[in-house]
């Protein structure tokens, strides 16, 4: 069954870095647009980051803007999110997704066809 497999979080300092990863299996990231969003505790998910084959720009949530950061590793067929400078607001659960996503400065909007079953992202002293 294609999925997507994430790895990386845990408890983190305020101002400290983490990554999560996101692996792919039966198809590369080339065949889709590809997104992370998350989800803290009693609020709805929301995505920080979206890329779209259609539509441009590439999508960064303002809260996470010059901290987060979205990288590929194709040989691994893995990609990677990598935070930054974060903060007691950053805590949640973290989901890649790839689907069709359409973006515009302000918003991303669209369908994941395969999404990553979570990481927990921990940030507190």
């Amino acid at each position: 069954q294609t999925q997507l497999v994430e790895s990386g979080g845990g408890l983190v300092q305020p101002g400290g870095s983490l990554n999560v990863s996101c692996a792919a299996s039966d198809f590369t990231w080339d065949e889709y647009a590809i997104a992370w969003f998350r989800q803290a505790p009693g609020k709805d998910r929301e995505s920080i980051f979206c890329t779209s084959k259609t539509t441009e720009p590439t999508y960064y949530a303002d809260s996470v803007k010059g901290r987060f950061a979205v990288s590929r590793d194709d040989t691994k067929n893995t990609m990677y999110l990598i935070m930054n400078d974060l903060r007691p607001e950053d805590t949640a659960v973290y989901y890649c997704a790839a689907g069709r996503f359409l973006t515009g400065n302000y918003y991303c909007a669209g369908q994941a066809n395969y999404w990553g079953q979570g990481t927990q992202v921990t940030v507190s002293s």
